[in-house]
């Protein structure tokens, strides 16, 4: 991981595209000197293991700075969290930051997209369609940890979100993946747009590129560790990342005849 540059980035060409831009924990020091919450609240926000789900796809990013350093899946002027409700309610700073901390927060957001749009506009100038899986993961123990989850009813296993996907172009591709992830993983619940319709970059990826390719945006429910320790089930987890894995040559296929 080369955390000067923020992310690790392997591109081997596929026309699947694996991203955990979430992942990642690594405060700069001037970043880590203002931060008011600790190391165990903080990692309770971000995507914990999502880097994982990665490393069965040939091309991806997997990006180790926090979202608390710099959110991507948020539109710029607020990739920098600067109140409360930016960041989940946490009142996240002990002092605010100078002018110069968050550029060079927006230094990284756009090393990042610049970066990612190299590897769409490599793929379109080859006459390819691709997919991209932004994988994340989310909460459902949000009373506490002694508390009951939350009402599955609202809080599937995965959660697809296609909220900017173009239906007429990528909709049979989306239920194929659906279909066959859910096979794949042992009739899990997989559902589209029930918690989340996708962030920020999933919109950037339809609204420049919607045409070549799609984004599905991933959201795994924390059934593969615990959302207050940090610990992990190794086993559900080799479960998920198996099924995902396999979902990638169908996808490989589809985006070759589109």
């Amino acid at each position: 991981m080369d955390l000067d540059q923020g992310w690790l980035c392997k591109d081997r060409g596929s026309s699947v595209i694996a991203t955990a831009i979430h992942a990642g924990h690594e405060l700069r020091p001037e970043v880590k000197d203002v931060i008011a919450i600790d190391d165990a609240t903080r990692a309770r926000e971000e995507d914990p293991h999502t880097d994982r789900f990665t490393s069965g796809i040939p091309s991806r990013i997997v990006v180790g700075r926090s979202r608390f350093e710099v959110d991507l899946n948020r539109p710029r002027s607020k990739a920098v969290y600067r109140e409360p409700g930016d960041a989940f309610g946490l009142e996240v700073w002990k002092q605010p930051w100078t002018d110069g901390m968050i550029a060079r927060s927006l230094e990284t957001y756009d090393r990042f997209y610049r970066t990612l749009e190299g590897m769409l506009q490599t793929r379109i100038a080859a006459g390819r369609a691709f997919v991209v899986l932004d994988i994340h993961s989310y909460n459902h123990r949000r009373a506490g940890p002694d508390a009951p989850p939350e009402d599955i009813a609202g809080n599937p296993d995965l959660n697809v979100g296609t909220g900017t996907l173009d239906r007429h172009r990528w909709g049979s591709l989306v239920r194929d993946f659906i279909d066959n992830f859910r096979s794949a993983a042992g009739g899990l619940d997989v559902r589209e747009n029930v918690r989340f319709q996708g962030g920020s970059m999933a919109k950037w990826i339809h609204s420049r590129y919607g045409k070549h390719g799609c984004c599905f945006a991933l959201e795994f429910k924390k059934t593969f560790m615990d959302e207050w320790t940090g610990e992990l089930d190794r086993d559900r987890l080799a479960e998920l990342v198996s099924a995902l894995t396999s979902t990638v040559p169908q996808l490989e296929d589809r985006a070759a005849a589109a």
